[in-house]
C-alpha cells in the first residue's frame, strides 16, 4: 500500500519580495486566481534554481515536477547536494509549506523532524513541549503518558525536563525533538539533517530507533542526511534531487553511485601541471593531470572500503630507462599516512618520449571520511624529474569499512587508517602459550 504520493509537486519562490513587486501584477494575479478561477499567470515564469549562478528571472522552482511514491514500511533516502531542495520537498509533506502547484497524499499522521527545535515553544518546558507535541499529531494525554517515560529516557534529559526549552542546548534540543517523534508513533516519520547535532552516541541510538521504527513497527521513514553510510544502511530505496529535480530513483546502492558521480567537484581531473614544484626537478616525467576513478573509469568519490584507482596523467620528454613514480599520503595534519612507490611493487619501467596514464589501484581505500593531501614524485636514476608536495586535496566520504553500518567516531576521522583483522576469544589452556 502507498504511504506517500507525490504528484506533479512544483514549489515557486519569488526572490528578494514576498509580492511580485508590482501593483498592477499584484492584481493581474488576483483577478485570474480568483475571480476568472485559472492558473496563476506567473507561474509559467521563472528559472531552475541552481544556486551557484546567477539568474535573469526573480522566480526560481526550488522543485520542479516531482512525481514518486513510498510504500508502507519503506525507509527511504533523500538525496543531494545543499540546495538542491530536499528539505523543502520534507516542508512540504510536513505541511509547513504548501506546493505550488501538485498533490501530496501522505496516509496516517506524520512526525516531523527538519530543524533544531522545530515544534517546540521557548517559554514551555520539556515535558510541556511533551504533551504539546503530541497533541498537535492527534494522540490523547493518557497516550502521551504511557509514552512519557520512554521519551524522556531516550533523550537523556531527565534532569532538564522541567526546565524552559529556551535554556537547552541545540544537541538536548534534537534528543528531545527526535524522542518525541519517533516515541508518539506516527504512521510516516521525517527525518532531515538535524541528527548530525547530535554526538555520536545518540546518533547510534537514533539510527537505531530509526531501524526499529521501520523493520520491527512498520511505518514508513523519509531520511535526509549527508552521511553515506547512515543512508546505505537504513534505506532500502535513494531518490537523488538535482536542482530541484529528481535526477534519479532506484536501489539505495545505485542512488549513492549517481549521487557522488554527478555532485562532486573532485571526482573531476585535477589539473596539476601550472602547480609549484618543490625542490630541483629535471622535468623529464612531468605530472600534467590527476582523476580519481572507478573500476569502470569513471569519475568517482574516494570512499573507505572501496575500490580507487587514481589516474595520472604523465609527460615523457625523452626515452627514461628506469621510470619511478610514487604517491604519498598525508593527513591535513600534516602527517604522513600511507605512501605507494612503483619500484617497491614492479621493476623499474623502461618508457619512451610521449604523453602517457599512469594508474594507481587500490582494491579497499583504508581511510576513513575527512580531507587529505597527496603528494606526487617521479624520477629516475635517483635523480627527481617532479614533485608537486601536498597541494593536491582528496575528500573520503563514508566510513563503513568493515561493512557492519558501524561508523568511526568523529574525533578520529582524518586521522586512522583501517586494515583488515579478526578478534577470536577461546576457552584457556595451558597447552596454549601467552
Amino acid at each position: 500500500m502507498k504511504a506517500i504520493e507525490f504528484e506533479g509537486i512544483s514549489k515557486q519562490y519569488r526572490l528578494g519580495q514576498l509580492s511580485t513587486g508590482t501593483l498592477s501584477h499584484d492584481l493581474n494575479r488576483w483577478w485570474t486566481t480568483h475571480i476568472l478561477r485559472k492558473e496563476d499567470p506567473y507561474l509559467k515564469i521563472g528559472e531552475v534554481n541552481v544556486r551557484s549562478r546567477k539568474g535573469t528571472s526573480d522566480y526560481v522552482w526550488a522543485l520542479k515536477d516531482i512525481n514518486f511514491t513510498v510504500e508502507e514500511g519503506e525507509v527511504v533516502g533523500i538525496i543531494g547536494k545543499n540546495g538542491a531542495g530536499k528539505s523543502t520537498l520534507l516542508k512540504l509533506l510536513s505541511r509547513v509549506t504548501s506546493p505550488t502547484t501538485g498533490v501530496i497524499r501522505a496516509r496516517g499522521r506524520v512526525a516531523s523532524l527538519l530543524e533544531v527545535g522545530t515544534g517546540f515553544h521557548n517559554e514551555m518546558t520539556g515535558r510541556e513541549n511533551i504533551f504539546l507535541n503530541g497533541a498537535i499529531l492527534g494522540m490523547s494525554k493518557s497516550e502521551i503518558r504511557k509514552k512519557f517515560d520512554e521519551i524522556v529516557s531516550f533523550s537523556g534529559c531527565e534532569r532538564y525536563i522541567d526546565t524552559p526549552v529556551k535554556r537547552y542546548s541545540s544537541g538536548m534540543r534534537v534528543r528531545l525533538g527526535f524522542a518525541i517523534a519517533a516515541y508518539l508513533e506516527p504512521d510516516i516519520l521525517v527525518v532531515d539533517e538535524v541528527l548530525a547535532v547530535g554526538d555520536i552516541e545518540f546518533q547510534k541510538k537514533a539510527i537505531g530507533k530509526i531501524q526499529d521504527v521501520s523493520c520491527s513497527e512498520g511505518r514508513t521513514v523519509l531520511f535526509v542526511s549527508h552521511n553515506m553510510s547512515s543512508i546505505r544502511s537504513l534505506c532500502s530505496r535513494g531518490v537523488v534531487l538535482s536542482d530541484g529535480q529528481v535526477s534519479y530513483i532506484g536501489n539505495i546502492d545505485s542512488a549513492i553511485d549517481t549521487y557522488m558521480r554527478t555532485t562532486f567537484d573532485c571526482c573531476q581531473d585535477v589539473i596539476v601541471g601550472k602547480m609549484p614544484r618543490t625542490g630541483k626537478c629535471t622535468g623529464k616525467i612531468r605530472f600534467e593531470g590527476i582523476a580519481f576513478l572507478d573500476r569502470e573509469n569513471r569519475p568517482a568519490f574516494a570512499c573507505c572500503g572501496k575500490f580507487l584507482r587514481i589516474r595520472m596523467k604523465i609527460s615523457v620528454s625523452e626515452f627514461v630507462p628506469d621510470c619511478r613514480l610514487s604517491i604519498d599520503l598525508y593527513s591535513m595534519y600534516g602527517n604522513i599516512l600511507m605512501t605507494f612507490p612503483s619500484f617497491q611493487v614492479h621493476d623499474v619501467i623502461p618508457i619512451a618520449a610521449g604523453v602517457y596514464y599512469a594508474d594507481l589501484d587500490i582494491d579497499r581505500l583504508p581511510l576513513t571520511i575527512g580531507s587529505y593531501r597527496l603528494s606526487l614524485w617521479s624520477g629516475n636514476d635517483r635523480v627527481t624529474s617532479d614533485y608537486i608536495d601536498r597541494l593536491i586535496v582528496m575528500e573520503v566520504t563514508e566510513d563503513d569499512y568493515f561493512g557492519t553500518g558501524r561508523v568511526v567516531e568523529a574525533h578520529q576521522r582524518g586521522k586512522v587508517v583501517f586494515c583488515d583483522y579478526k578478534w577470536e576469544i577461546n576457552d584457556s589452556d595451558e597447552k596454549q602459550s601467552l
